[in-house]
């Protein structure tokens, strides 16, 4: 059986790589943080060395988009120097790799939607240490694919999806963005993707190279949000009331593209592999999350986005 070697499988898409349906011959093996810090060049080398994975997905990642702008050097340590140690020791060990960046690597002023070979942009320290860390992957090993994704969120980790749910009980009203548009991707949708794209790398199928995929239907914050409270009502009965704002109206230290819809026609003209409905993504996410107690009900907040990316 082959070994799927998984950096950062205790975050939000790491759990669901670990759960995801893998096909048959592959076997997820899961490396949290604290069991390897991928910009430590040694850990990085004794687990390969030890594990000898035919192949290895990073999902590991610095994603706290605001506090990135007081700790850039955290930020580009993970998700920059990370991934050129991850490329570099894949190369010595001829280990394919999956990697995983961002829509904020754009920087949202074009009006359609973002396709592979659109100019890169960012606006944050954020966008830039994951675009630097796809420019150092792709330098250090041919063998890669990074998959770009957009607005992830799933039951676990920190993500819009997850705020809204405890802001809805917290508080009577909402002030949500507007004018901020993307394309929601639920984790577990990502990891079942990744689970094809290595299938295919293995079996000699895959095309190297950059891929973007993202959920099925460009909405904004405040559309996503509106979506979270109806079906949060039709199970519990009670939402708060939304009122739209625009972003100048909320600043946040870090800037945020105001499109990054992710064109995903390439990713399903070489793999197959088709967006996922976000909209199906949030009934199973919110279907896990609502075992929890509901909170106090509150006063007023304001919110343009999570504090991580997605």
């Amino acid at each position: 059986m082959a070994g799927v070697l998984i950096f950062g499988s205790g975050g939000q898409l790491g759990v669901e790589l670990l759960r995801t349906a893998w096909p048959a011959g592959l076997e997820p093996i899961g490396l949290p943080r604290a069991a390897c810090d991928i910009a430590d060049a040694a850990a990085v080398a004794r687990i390969l060395d030890a594990a000898e994975p035919a192949i290895l997905v990073n999902a590991a990642a610095y994603t706290a988009v605001d506090r990135a702008e007081a700790e850039p050097e955290i930020a580009f340590r993970t998700n920059r120097d990370g991934p050129a140690i991850l490329g570099a020791a894949c190369a010595r060990h001829r280990i394919p790799i999956i990697h995983v960046s961002t829509d904020y690597v754009f920087d949202g002023a074009q009006p359609e939607g973002y396709g592979e070979g659109d100019p890169v942009a960012p606006l944050g320290a954020y966008g830039r240490s994951k675009l630097d860390g796809e420019t150092a992957l792709a330098a250090a090993w041919d063998d890669h694919v990074i998959l770009r994704t957009a607005w992830l969120f799933g039951a676990h980790g920190e993500n819009f999806v997850k705020t809204m749910v405890r802001l809805g009980r917290e508080r009577e009203t909402l002030a949500v963005v507007t004018d901020q548009r993307g394309s929601p991707t639920p984790a577990d949708s990502l990891a079942a993707a990744i689970a094809v794209v290595a299938a295919a790398i293995l079996d000699r199928r895959g095309r190297w190279g950059i891929y973007h995929f993202a959920g099925d239907e460009p909405v904004s914050r405040h559309g996503f949000a509106a979506a979270i409270f109806d079906r949060l009502a039709e199970r519990t009965g009670r939402a708060p009331a939304l009122t739209p704002i625009a972003t100048a109206d909320y600043p946040t230290p870090a800037r945020r593209p105001a499109n990054s819809v992710l064109d995903c026609t390439l990713i399903e003209r070489v793999y197959g592999i088709r967006p996922p409905s976000w909209r199906a993504g949030l009934d199973r996410v919110l279907e896990e999350l609502l075992t929890a107690a509901p909170g106090p009900a509150g006063s007023a907040a304001t919110l343009a986005g999570s504090g991580s990316a997605g």
